[in-house]
């Protein structure tokens, strides 16, 4: 689960992580309020407005329907002009940037509705620096990871100068250790209070990476300002899902309006979905199944539409479900079924597929391959059902069908 970087930064700074004040809007009125407040507390007449969605590269990103315009503005009118001309350049912006749809490097081409802003305190920026928290799956501990080259996308800095990203494994029972933090700090360049204020932080982030089980932490850039203050100037953060029912508080921070559509709804029917960009829908039951199935159509030429496990107790009501999910996507030119019955039987998968067929059509091509529990009761209904369905008789033979039926 993803949250916004407004909530981000509130729950750091309920943990004494520093962060820049800042207030969320929804309406324009909302966002001039903020300004007032934000210059006297801090007593600089520059302020930032950003544009709240669940994905990275804001600052680069623009919107549709202002192509001049970035989710990331600094607002320095405040400087020669007060903080009326300040208010002024926060409403002209929220009018802009609320209600349209900004186009960032992770959002692909679609973009995403911005429907907050988050209007926050400037900051003197003496240095801008990298810093994460991600749970490395290899080894089953969370990993923390710094750079000098903040407000650069990390992957060009992994790609280019790979050796500029400094690593630390944390041991899960004694967190981050001093030495660990240090070491850390040290290689950022930092020294004086900004040495100190940098260890603290880095101890305090790695604490709560393993109090709230984040998958994820980054922040970029980590600003080191002109008296020596460290402090996250951009938050991104994502929670493991399986973890959420011990963190009732962060569960609450869900918004459902960033999320997948066809995600959300197969959650409701217990279907494990992700989306993915390619063309070959596929019905699986099985995790392991269900990454072997990807694997296979890429080896033979197409790409997977998405990730669906169906899951061992599905019934067929579920399948109809899944089945409607998949050929909902404009994107699908053929459907890939493809089972081993165990617990989940063949005869079920089979009548999902029918009864969904018979209620949406079918309009792309379609391959099942059936295997195991009561496998020839399932090839029955399929055969008896009327439908144009290709059979296979092993997972590569599907593949290689449903690919060259889907050209």
């Amino acid at each position: 689960m993803k949250i916004h970087e407004y909530q981000a930064k509130r729950l750091m700074a309920a943990r004494g992580i520093a962060v820049p004040e800042g207030r969320v809007a929804t309406t324009p009125e909302e966002a001039v309020a903020a300004v007032r407040p934000l210059v006297e507390a801090s007593g600089s007449p520059v302020v930032v407005v950003k544009s709240q969605i669940h994905a990275g590269g804001r600052g680069k990103g623009r919107f549709k329907e202002h192509a001049d315009l970035g989710g990331v503005t600094v607002v320095t009118d405040g400087i020669q002009g007060g903080v009326e001309a300040a208010e002024a350049k926060v409403r002209s912006l929220a009018e802009q940037m609320l209600g349209s749809t900004l186009v960032t490097i992770q959002t692909g081409p679609e973009g995403k509705a911005v429907n907050r802003l988050y209007v926050e305190q400037g900051v003197a920026i003496a240095r801008e620096l990298y810093l994460s928290v991600v749970l490395d799956r290899a080894t089953g501990r969370n990993l923390m990871m710094a750079s000098t080259e903040g407000g650069t996308e990390i992957e060009e800095v992994a790609a280019e100068t790979p050796e500029k990203i400094l690593r630390e494994t944390i041991d899960p029972a004694v967190g981050l250790a001093d030495f660990q933090a240090r070491r850390l700090a040290l290689g950022l360049g930092l020294e004086g209070d900004a040495l100190k204020n940098g260890v603290r932080f880095m101890k305090a982030l790695a604490a709560f990476a393993s109090d709230l089980d984040t998958d994820l932490i980054e922040i970029n850039p980590l600003v080191v300002t002109e008296s020596g203050d460290v402090m996250a100037l951009d938050g991104k953060m994502g929670f493991d899902d399986n973890a959420l029912a011990r963190h009732p508080d962060v569960a609450e921070l869900r918004d459902e309006t960033e999320e997948n559509a066809a995600e959300l709804e197969a959650k409701e029917f217990g279907l494990s979905f992700i989306k993915l960009d390619g063309s070959i829908g596929c019905l699986v039951n099985g995790a392991g199944l269900a990454m072997a199935t990807m694997d296979t159509i890429k080896q033979v030429g197409g790409e997977p539409a998405n990730f669906l496990d169906v899951g061992g107790g599905a019934t067929t009501e579920n399948v109809t479900a899944a089945f409607k999910i998949i050929t909902r996507d404009p994107n699908v030119k053929g459907i890939f079924v493809n089972i081993f019955g165990g617990i989940m039987k063949c005869d079920t998968i089979a009548d999902g597929v029918v009864a969904a067929v018979k209620e949406v059509g079918l309009q792309v091509p379609l391959v099942v391959r059936l295997e195991g529990t009561n496998v020839e009761l399932g090839k029955k209904i399929i055969d008896e059902s009327g439908l144009n369905v290709v059979s296979a008789t092993d997972m590569k033979d599907g593949a290689q069908k449903i690919v060259e039926a889907a050209r």
